[in-house]
């Protein structure tokens, strides 16, 4: 908890800093956030993450080594002074029981760090230039993994009790010891979660693995019953931290974005325009969370964010491929040009703390479709930092493939309207169609249009939940959320918990105290963090009437970069664009221009 406040009150500092100019980051950084693998089924691995990978697996030999050690030196020992009748079979089964126990001990470990990974606003994974993005293998690793040693262990111990005829202990729930009731339970919704997690289960049926990790409130409930509150304490944090920040997040969705304008392309995407605070600053290759309670009130998907927070202080855009049913759902409802107001709820925007890409000489960026967004945030932040003065930026060569040219539009979007000039960047793009080997008559499809919707009193700019100076208040959170949960069990303990443990005769039920533990957690978090939302809600109240007082223009299905062929000669992107028909890109021969980085 100390290392995650320490890192808000850093990562604050580098906030501030950045603001007048990029940080470049000192060659010993920049080495350790380099790739040293790229290989599947471990993706892009930086030297950073490999050394953390080696430093945890060590973690988890040294105390499976010496929780074993432990327990056959020491504890068995004792045991065969005690029954010096112990026969070798009793001996077996004392030492498959400790292996058993001692994996699930290596299994809270692994949980340990479970939850750091799906944090979003993680300060401990920012500070070390991660994000919870690019962090999710190491949730879905430490979850098998976990999940293995907790097979193992449940396994080990039903093996056991049906040895020594102890299988009613399967059902015993113990006022005085661990419940192995509550371990039976948090195992089926574990399972539940773990056999919808598996990759060709998850692709096949997202819904139904998305829907059943919502159980994990279920687990941790059951999961803590069964360790205690001892070994609750050892993934504390890490639950204290993802608690913090899932709070946040229902509290940011709880409040409805400010959706100013949509651009309908030909080619199925959409461009969605929302009204943001000036305060709100984010990176190139952010993601937003948006829902449409009208399409889904429970689907949630993630989009790259376009806009710059520089360049356009007040506004944030998204671009979305129609793909999927959600998506499509949306197309057809702004494509009919008859929404006057659509009710949309966001989390985030979430991303790097900082541009390490402008460091670099060069850069050659490779697309695919609609993966050419994250390159649109990347050239535009470029196209900023082109304007300050005695700034180096890098050039720009972006490969990206279409299957049609009509998606050859999307390109339109890399620079923002108000753009007329691209001589301070040296920017080369390289587009291919390849399902069609040559260019294609003007469509006779409708252009692409603007649709404007209606203001309404009760949407809100998209700004940070908790305003500009997150970070500091983020740690303000968690200390004082932390404190309190101490000061408060330290009451509770001292005078509810203790003077019936020594003055009754009689011990506090085991399963009481954990839940004494899991409910003062969740009561301070709710009381501390909904204290800072308050304020920083009200102290955005007056940028909320701003909004409110501002004149929105009639729909128009007019467009300035838009209007006319995708990829319209006289514009500026078609200048820096070369287009390739029925080809693909051969990547061997471009790996000449990684010199340049």
């Amino acid at each position: 908890m100390f290392v995650a406040v320490l890192s808000c009150v850093y990562l604050h500092l580098v906030q501030k800093k950045s603001q007048n100019c990029a940080i470049r980051s000192p060659v010993a950084a920049g080495f350790l956030r380099r790739p040293v693998i790229v290989a599947s089924p471990l993706g892009v691995v930086t030297a950073m993450e490999l050394g953390f990978g080696l430093m945890f697996i060590s973690l988890l030999v040294w105390s499976l080594a010496n929780y074993l050690i432990t327990s056959f030196g020491g504890h068995l020992h004792r045991q065969m002074d005690t029954t010096t009748m112990m026969s070798i079979d009793k001996v077996w089964q004392a030492k498959f029981r400790s292996v058993s126990l001692r994996l699930g001990y290596i299994g809270n470990i692994c949980w340990a760090f479970l939850f750091f990974p799906v944090t979003r606003s993680s300060s401990i994974l920012h500070m070390f230039g991660l994000t919870s993005e690019s962090s999710i293998k190491y949730h879905i690793w430490l979850g098998h993994l976990s999940m293995i040693l907790f097979a193992i262990h449940t396994l080990g111990f039903i093996i056991y009790w049906g040895m020594t005829h102890q299988m009613v202990l399967l059902l015993e729930w113990s006022k005085t010891y661990v419940s192995n009731v509550a371990g039976d339970i948090a195992m089926v919704f574990a399972m539940a979660m773990w056999v919808t997690s598996i990759p060709r289960v998850r692709r096949k049926m997202f819904e139904v693995f998305y829907y059943t990790h919502q159980l994990y409130p279920l687990y941790i409930l059951f999961y803590v019953l069964h360790v205690g509150a001892s070994y609750f304490c050892m993934i504390l944090p890490g639950i204290f931290l993802f608690a913090i920040d899932r709070y946040l997040r229902f509290l940011q969705s709880s409040r409805h974005a400010a959706l100013v304008s949509a651009r309908v392309l030909p080619c199925e995407t959409l461009e969605l325009n929302f009204s943001k605070s000036k305060g709100l600053d984010y990176n190139p290759t952010s993601i937003l969370f948006i829902n449409i309670p009208s399409i889904s009130k429970l689907q949630w998907h993630p989009f790259t964010v376009t806009s710059n927070s520089n360049m356009e202080a007040d506004k944030l855009s998204v671009v979305i491929k129609c793909q999927g049913s959600w998506s499509q759902k949306l197309y057809k409802k702004l494509a009919s040009n008859s929404v006057e107001h659509i009710q949309v709820s966001v989390e985030g925007p979430y991303g790097p703390t900082s541009s390490q890409f402008i460091r670099h000489k060069g850069l050659v960026m490779v697309s695919g479709g609609s993966g050419i967004t994250p390159m649109i945030s990347i050239i535009r932040e470029i196209i900023f930092q082109s304007t300050k003065p005695d700034c180096h930026v890098p050039s720009v060569h972006l490969i990206c493939a279409f299957k049609n040219s009509a998606d050859l539009s999307v390109l339109q979007l890399l620079l923002p309207i108000s753009l007329s000039d691209l001589t301070k960047i040296q920017l080369q793009i390289e587009a291919y169609v390849t399902r069609e080997t040559e260019q294609q008559p003007l469509p006779s499809q409708k252009p692409s249009q603007t649709i404007w919707f209606k203001p309404n009193p009760s949407d809100l700019p998209i700004s940070g939940v908790l305003g500009p100076k997150s970070w500091l208040w983020l740690a303000a959170i968690i200390s004082s959320s932390f404190v309190l949960f101490l000061f408060v069990l330290g009451i509770v303990t001292r005078f509810y918990i203790y003077p019936i443990d020594h003055n009754t005769g009689q011990s506090y039920h085991y399963s009481f105290t954990c839940l004494w533990y899991m409910f003062l957690v969740c009561a301070s978090i709710f009381i501390v963090s909904s204290a800072v939302f308050i304020w920083c809600k009200n102290q955005n109240a007056m940028e909320r009437n701003q909004i409110l007082n501002v004149e929105v223009p009639k729909q128009t299905i007019d467009d300035r970069e838009l209007e006319s062929f995708p990829l319209h000669h006289e514009s500026l992107i078609a200048q820096a664009t070369q287009v390739h028909y029925g080809a693909r890109p051969n990547l061997r021969s471009k790996l000449q221009l990684t010199k340049l980085l």
